[in-house]
């Protein structure tokens, strides 16, 4: 005679088989169902973007890449005051840090899948079982209590890898978003610094306008004297009255244009508009020789925010076809009950009202219409979205890294002929100032080599201006001193395949 657990074993060894049988036809058809489907996009090798010839003027340095606080680069205290301040304080910044735990609350639900889940229940109804259904007496037709406690335990056996590529999509969206936090104080500091720049730059302005004043009240005195000496006549002298007004309007220009500076910074700190009454003026260094780095654009693509974060989310987008393709196949689970479950409160507790369970379970997708297939197709057309996207932000910063050298070659070149224009310019004014004195010349020739002066001034003062921008510019274009964390972060690019290799 056959004892009751060997008859057991003997029904769960032909489950067993029947459903071994049914795992090797369901994956067999959902092997057939995904033919066709794959993705079209590979990520560009960077190795192959051609730049030594646009380097090939530019100094190379392994040390060229910027330090972490790459604004202390600039000598100005103040500067690197507001750039913390604005780090610790920017509402912007507070944003893309919720996004980052945000995205790493994600991917604790997405990990909660691969371990076992274990709930507990407990119910009490009272209820009247009707006196024709299926309960017989003495219990139909009566009210009873019904209680059960339980405690049921749930684990998904992961054959397929859909949980832990799920778990993986979520972990590289969550290093996308602290890679994406660095960009964001890349962009705010460089914001910052730029703002600055334009503030030493209208002081500047402001000086060669006070400058400019001064000559012509200078000139007006000359003046003066000349219509006196019966030299010049009082057209000459209502023209330098009327030169005075016209430099005051372009001061109050240049203060107001300071103002508004001040409180955009304050704005960027985060601070009310009051901060930037605070601000004085910027005391900035010399730019010093410009030099790249000697392994572009191979490093570069894990030295520029932009670029790690998309890289990032190519891999996220590559563990979200993982998935899809997992659904294909049956989800299998092992599932588990104890309990108690009794009419009435009488004994709930004794063994008598144990309830058991345990067993399999298995979903097998047989016919959807087509939701798995477009659902992969979808999944696979991100990844390859996510793939250009990356290429073009390479692309983008490689290019953005020469535009900036490329413009501090050229600007190079405009300051010398700048200084030889002013250079000139003033020697003329000099001329024309000297012979004013003598009588040999008029004003109007005064006030036009005056012009000349103050137009090549300014353009001197905007080089001078522009030269430290662009250097700021090449800073943000290699990256603003970010560097990847050792580990997974670091080696990211090598799990992205690209054209000319196998994926």
């Amino acid at each position: 005679m056959l004892t009751r657990a060997h008859t057991m074993t003997m029904t769960l060894t032909r489950h067993a088989r029947h459903a071994a049988g049914a795992l090797a036809l369901t994956m067999l058809a959902a092997c057939a169902s995904t033919a066709g489907l794959h993705t079209h996009a590979t990520a560009l090798d960077a190795d192959r973007l051609e730049v030594s010839r646009s380097l090939s003027t530019t100094a190379l340095s392994a040390e060229a890449w910027p330090k972490e606080a790459w604004w202390r680069e600039f000598g100005d205290p103040q500067l690197d005051e507001l750039i913390e301040a604005a780090l610790d304080g920017q509402p912007s910044l507070g944003v893309a840090e919720a996004r980052v735990r945000q995205a790493q609350a994600f991917a604790g639900v997405a990990g909660a899948a691969l371990y076992p889940q274990v709930n507990a229940s407990l119910k009490s109804t009272r209820q009247r079982f009707s006196e024709h259904g299926t309960v017989p007496p003495p219990i139909a037709g009566t009210w009873q209590d019904i209680n059960e406690m339980s405690l049921g335990l749930h684990y998904e056996l992961d054959f397929w890898g859909k949980n832990r590529a799920a778990v993986d999509a979520a972990l590289d969206r969550a290093h996308a978003a602290e890679v994406g936090l660095h960009a964001a104080q890349l962009m705010l500091t460089t914001s910052l610094a730029r703002t600055y720049l334009r503030l030493d730059l209208a002081y500047a302005q402001r000086d060669l306008a006070e400058d400019t004043l001064k000559l012509r009240q200078q000139t007006l005195e000359l003046t003066r004297r000349r219509v006196v000496a019966q030299i010049d006549s009082q057209l000459e002298l209502t023209q330098a009255e009327a030169a005075l007004p016209a430099v005051r309007e372009r001061i109050a220009a240049i203060d107001e244009s300071i103002a508004l500076l001040d409180n955009q910074l304050a704005a960027l700190q985060g601070k009310g508009p009051d901060a930037g009454l605070l601000i004085k003026r910027p005391q900035l260094a010399g730019v010093g020789p410009v030099a790249v780095p000697a392994n572009l654009p191979a490093e570069l693509i894990g030295r520029r925010p932009d670029v790690v974060a998309n890289r990032w989310l190519v891999e996220a987008a590559s563990q979200d076809i993982k998935v899809a393709r997992a659904r294909f196949y049956p989800d299998i689970s092992l599932n588990a009950l104890v309990g108690l479950q009794r009419l009435g409160f009488d004994n709930f507790l004794d063994a008598g009202s144990r309830v058991l369970g345990v067993g399999p379970a298995i979903s097998l997708p047989i016919f959807d219409g087509g939701r798995l297939r477009g659902n992969l197709g979808v999944h696979q057309a991100d990844y390859d979205a996510a793939v250009e996207h990356y290429n073009a932000t390479v692309i983008a910063a490689v290019h953005d890294v020469v535009d900036q050298l490329v413009s501090l070659r050229w600007l190079q070149q405009r300051v010398h002929e700048q200084d030889e224009a002013l250079r000139l310019s003033q020697h003329a004014y000099d001329l024309a100032r000297a012979r004013y004195r003598s009588g040999l010349a008029n004003y109007l020739q005064v006030l036009s080599a005056e012009g000349q002066v103050l137009a090549e001034k300014r353009r001197v003062l905007e080089s001078q201006s522009r030269q430290r921008e662009l250097r700021l510019n090449l800073i943000r274009a290699l990256g603003g001193g970010y560097r990847p964390a050792s580990g997974p972060a670091a080696t990211a690019a090598t799990r992205v395949p690209t054209r000319g290799s196998k994926s």
